[in-house]
């Protein structure tokens, strides 16, 4: 198992302090703020350590309020909004130095038959074909910039379609559709929650990156700044997130310096299992 993601792990294994208040740790001081995906992923985690594992987690629903800060611990509060015969509803909310930086609400449900249909899998080549992200960045960041980068993410990514950083260099890559087959680079216990906190984290790795790859833009480029506004999934079927997954993102509107993002996570044996939508924040100096 790669150290970055036993790190993870460890970030995802929250300290209870008191009934229903959990502390979570920062990983990376050299941010300015704490990665989105964490936070969320960390709540979830607090949300569902208040819920029977039996109604696993069917929706959340989330808001970035302030930039968290990557040097002290974050408190997950906890609200126990509801709890029904079939579905149970928790509201967290991150706080540091006093103030919310980030309120997520989650609903869970117990396993249920009904109808049932889904979105086709869209054509992908497999992920033993493609290049990994080491070899995809090292011409842009060479070898040390690029191992750098890549050691640091617990993921195993593999793009299908071309980089946001690709496309700002040659206009003919630019595209309003994402491919992505990820995976986390180990084996990981069989706990249902886990797995979509991993998920959750993962979300928030490149789906934003889909509204600069339609303008042939990339946050490196020291003219594009931008952060997460919100964010939503719908977890349909269970998943394992050690296996791959195809992450199927497009951007349906840019404007108002904001841009939407929308994704479809599927297994490899064409099973829809995440839905996922994301605003963020996105400017272009002198746009």
């Amino acid at each position: 198992m790669r150290e970055s993601l036993k790190a993870l792990l460890d970030l995802l294994d929250l300290e209870q302090i008191e009934n229903d208040i959990f502390r979570g740790r920062t990983s990376d001081e050299r941010r300015q703020r704490v990665f989105g995906g964490q936070v969320a992923g960390q709540a979830l985690v607090a949300a569902g350590r208040t819920v029977p594992v039996n109604r696993p987690v069917h929706s959340l629903h989330a808001y970035f309020i302030r930039p968290g800060d990557p040097l002290v611990p974050i408190v997950y509060t906890v609200d126990r909004v509801r709890d029904g015969r079939s579905f149970t509803t928790r509201r967290v909310t991150a706080v540091q130095h006093g103030k919310a930086i980030f309120t997520l609400s989650a609903s869970f449900q117990i396993v249920e038959d009904g109808p049932a249909h889904q979105a086709e899998m869209p054509d992908a080549p497999a992920p033993e074909t493609l290049p990994d992200s080491l070899t995809r960045m090292t011409p842009y960041f060479g070898e040390v910039g690029a191992r750098e980068f890549v050691t640091r993410r617990p993921f195993d990514i593999r793009h299908a379609t071309p980089l946001s950083l690709e496309a700002a260099k040659d206009p003919s890559l630019v595209t309003p559709v994402s491919k992505v087959w990820l995976r986390v680079d180990g084996e990981l216990p069989d706990d249902p929650l886990l797995h979509v906190c991993l998920m959750t984290y993962a979300s928030d790795m490149t789906l934003l990156d889909t509204v600069l790859l339609n303008h042939g833009l990339f946050w490196g480029d020291k003219r594009t700044m931008g952060a997460s506004l919100d964010h939503a999934m719908w977890f349909h079927r269970p998943f394992r997130a050690d296996e791959w997954l195809l992450y199927h993102q497009d951007t349906p509107f840019a404007g108002g310096a904001r841009g939407l993002a929308r994704g479809q996570v599927f297994t490899r044996s064409g099973e829809l299992v995440v839905s996922v939508m994301q605003e963020g924040l996105i400017r272009v100096a002198g746009a």
